[in-house]
């Protein structure tokens, strides 16, 4: 990997060498370990998350040494520089038409997709369920046993290349039309709500205690979190912003499997 790496990093500070066979192999070299899994560009690292900055680097790299191409499925044609992930049935996932992936993203074993996109450079994790135009950006990273519902939009990051991606770790509940951008953190078997919007600005409050507890970027594990309001003072006046809010937490001696839709059902909310 550092082999690869100090190539990537060179052809970075020098695009003239993007015209070179060698480069142009090690660019693709990378997003073939990318398709793969063997890489990754964000991975855990004890509580934290590392992000590998030399493989988004290689992700962009690769758009400028491609060339456009028609691609014709049945049909359906598409005209694009970047191959469709292909090879399902011996990846042991299961893809709805339409559903696209793109080469270059990562699909575990018993992933299903619904009409759905996966980018390049994401990584989706076994079991988990990408539901009905839901959308995961590229270089997010979706955990095991997810379930991302209809209509999700999970935010793709490739520059700044310091910036996360966004994480949604294991066995967590992704309601109808959320949307998580700009590297949020969702910690494992938390659940959101419908339409609940995250963004690093996002205040995330926990509104179960006695007294009101902020989070910015993360929530925490086995949340239980709404959408919400707060009022801010404006020059013109008053006005409400939108929060998101925790309510709860999702009890553990409720099954997992179960719990998806029990945990925010025990608070009256909607799925």
């Amino acid at each position: 990997m550092e082999h690869l790496r100090g190539k990537i990093e060179e052809a970075w500070e020098n695009r003239e060498l993007l015209k070179s066979d060698d480069t142009q192999n090690t660019i693709r070299e990378v997003i073939e370990l990318l398709d793969k899994g063997t890489l990754r560009v964000a991975e855990p690292d004890g509580d934290n998350w590392k992000v590998n900055e030399w493989v988004k680097k290689a992700v962009v790299l690769y758009f400028p040494i491609q060339k456009m191409e028609t691609i014709e499925v049945g049909p359906f044609e598409f005209h694009d520089k970047m191959k469709l992930k292909t090879n399902y049935a011996d990846l042991g996932v299961r893809v709805v038409p339409h559903a696209v992936a793109r080469y270059g993203a990562y699909l575990s074993k018993g992933v299903i997709m619904m009409p759905s996109y996966v980018n390049i450079g994401a990584y989706v994790d076994a079991g988990t369920m990408v539901d009905t135009w839901a959308t995961v950006g590229s270089c997010a990273q979706i955990g095991k046993d997810v379930h991302l519902s209809g209509g999700v939009g999970i935010g793709g990051v490739l520059e700044p290349l310091q910036a996360a991606p966004v994480v949604i770790e294991d066995g967590c509940f992704v309601g109808s039309r959320c949307i998580v951008v700009e590297g949020v953190r969702v910690r494992k078997e938390a659940v959101l709500g419908a339409n609940v919007v995250l963004t690093k600005s996002t205040k995330i409050i926990d509104v179960s205690g006695d007294e009101p507890i902020e989070y910015r970027g993360e929530v925490p594990e086995r949340s239980v979190v709404i959408p919400g309001s707060y009022t801010k003072e404006f020059p013109a006046g008053n006005y409400n912003v939108p929060c998101a809010l925790i309510i709860g937490k999702r009890k553990p001696s409720t099954d997992l499997k179960t719990s998806l839709n029990d945990a925010l059902r025990e608070y009256n909310v909607a799925v």
